[in-house]
């Protein structure tokens, strides 16, 4: 009986999506879904109970997809909107008005065991298999290689900033991350949350998403965020006095990613505040991404990832040279590069 009344008051809360864009999203989608209090999106898949592939991810991505389905805890749930994948037991949506009415229904059920939880995609196995490798049969090799228990260790290599000898991580970050946008899959080499290499595993997807929404919320000011996502501010020239009374774009340093052109985040800011129609004419033929993010900080590489429209990023993107790699490295240097790569096992976002 207690339990019986726990899912009933469960099932009245808000219910946590996260939600996996794909390609041909409805441009509408971000502000249907603000606008819904029944559902509340969440950053991590861990918090979610409804997976929401919004548009069809492409083959290409389709394992982070999948990685990412089996990273939401039990009771879980899959519902497909406009999109042609194709993931067992997951619900289809077409309209955009049943959307919130579904997965309200789908999590109710979910919670009075009327439906089944959707099983793992993916195989219950190690990232690297390590049993039995190496001469202590853990997965290690020598000092620093291999995969030790599944897991690379880190590498240590000069800090661009100052030169010390720091720890590097290597992986794929995207294409599902909250703060990238869409479709954006970026392998970065990271010291601390120092950016020190980066390369373009897949290019974001064609939208016409305006990203000044996710702006402000990497600027401390989730209500304004969220006000702008749902459009409340639609007056003439409203919502860019609301933006400047938060002096928001004073947190965004002077100069920070500024392109060959001379634009900077501060400029492509503003111009995302005045809700103009048109895009910046942004001269980008020679900028690429490691100019634009290596030596940064986290936050500061996505202030400057989210300031670009789609069109711009994507061409930013093509411009971004391939990671140089050396061929005629020795044993012992593969081995450390196998070492710092955790690529294998990251990314599930």
């Amino acid at each position: 009986m207690g339990m019986n009344w726990l899912a009933h008051l469960a099932a009245r809360a808000e219910v946590p999506v996260f939600l996996a864009e794909g390609e041909a999203a409805p441009a509408e989608y971000p502000h249907l879904l603000a606008r819904m209090p029944a559902l509340r999106v969440v950053d991590t898949p861990r918090a979610a109970a409804i997976l929401l592939v919004v548009g069809t991810v492409p083959k290409a991505l389709l394992p982070q997809l999948h990685r990412l389905h089996d990273q939401l805890p039990h009771p879980r749930a899959t519902v497909l909107w406009q999109s042609r994948n194709d993931l067992s037991g997951a619900k289809r949506i077409d309209s955009a008005e049943d959307i919130g009415t579904a997965i309200k229904t789908i999590h109710s059920d979910l919670l009075a065991d009327n439906v089944e939880s959707e099983p793992d995609i993916l195989p219950d196995a190690p990232p690297n298999e390590w049993r039995g490798v190496g001469p202590h049969g853990q997965g290690g090799k020598g000092m620093m290689g291999g995969t030790p228990y599944g897991r690379p260790m880190a590498m240590t290599a000069a800090d661009l900033r100052d030169g010390l000898e720091l720890d590097t991580f290597t992986a794929d970050f995207g294409p599902f991350l909250p703060m990238f946008p869409p479709g954006l899959v970026l392998k970065l080499t990271l010291q601390g949350d120092v950016i020190q290499t980066v390369a373009v595993t897949h290019p974001p997807f064609e939208t016409t998403e305006d990203r000044g929404w996710v702006l402000l919320d990497l600027l401390g000011l989730p209500a304004l965020a969220q006000r702008k996502l749902r459009g409340d501010a639609s007056g003439k020239g409203s919502f860019d006095r609301l933006a400047r009374l938060t002096a928001a774009r004073a947190a965004i340093p002077d100069g920070l990613g500024r392109t060959h052109d001379g634009s900077d985040v501060r400029a492509r800011f503003d111009h995302l505040m005045s809700r103009r129609d048109s895009a910046l004419d942004l001269h980008l033929h020679h900028t690429g991404l490691d100019d634009l993010l290596v030596g940064l900080e986290w936050h500061e590489a996505m202030l400057v990832l989210n300031s670009f429209d789609t069109a711009s990023l994507r061409t930013i993107c093509a411009n971004t040279p391939e990671p140089e790699t050396d061929d005629n490295a020795d044993d012992e240097d593969d081995n450390k590069e196998g070492g710092m790569d955790h690529g294998a096992h990251a990314g599930h976002m």
